[in-house]
């Protein structure tokens, strides 16, 4: 404390050898640990598949299940395997995507055109069996149901496809005309015709129920 009122300089402590040679020198930057430093031979390619990857996973945690929804309430009997055709297209054609928000409409968009191919091919195996075919859900599928809808499901079943999909997208996943006509690759004024249509038919068959 003397020393220090005085004005005499303290000298600086002397370090044992092994601790000086792990003290960085007077005046160099800190070391960069391991976290902060970038993974050696790492492209731009390869952290943008990364994002990529980061971003498919977190689509799927949050939007499989209204996806696998909407390819059941389109008559699908194969819901998982579309949607995850749909992942799939989705995967291969990323670099495609205008921007990452363009994702979940792409999806819909896909499982809305398998869902339509699908239902076309059972309509051509039918008529070349003699005896008909019923479409068996999974259980997962089914679950997804509950039994208070499954006679709106089947009322469905008999409109068109693209009357179904109108009203599905519109009345179950609450999108916007100008979001459905995105998904279903066609004009607003032609997802109106759709879904008047489609909502006029299934009226009359749900008061035939009654």
């Amino acid at each position: 404390m003397s020393a220090l009122r005085s004005g005499v300089p303290v000298p600086a402590p002397q370090l044992s050898p092994d601790v000086a040679a792990l003290a960085p020198p007077r005046g160099a930057a800190p070391p960069v640990s391991s976290a902060q430093a970038p993974a050696t031979g790492q492209t731009d390619a390869d952290m943008r598949a990364l994002d990529r990857e980061a971003v498919l996973t977190r689509l799927f945690d949050l939007h499989y299940p209204g996806l696998l929804r909407l390819a059941v309430l389109l008559g699908a009997d194969d819901a998982e395997d579309i949607v995850s055709e749909a992942f799939c297209q989705l995967h291969r054609r990323w670099n495609r995507l205008r921007t990452p928000d363009a994702a979940l409409p792409y999806l819909r968009s896909v499982v809305c055109n398998l869902t339509r191919m699908r239902l076309r091919h059972l309509q051509v195996v039918r008529k070349h069996i003699d005896r008909g075919m019923d479409a068996v859900q999974s259980a997962e599928s089914a679950a997804l149901l509950h039994e208070d809808q499954r006679a709106l499901v089947t009322a469905l079943q008999r409109l068109s496809a693209r009357q179904r999909e109108a009203l599905v997208l519109r009345y179950w996943l609450g999108l916007s005309e100008s979001d459905i006509a995105t998904s279903m690759g066609i004009s607003q004024g032609a997802v109106k015709t759709h879904a008047a249509r489609g909502m006029a038919t299934l009226t009359k068959l749900m008061q035939e129920r009654r």
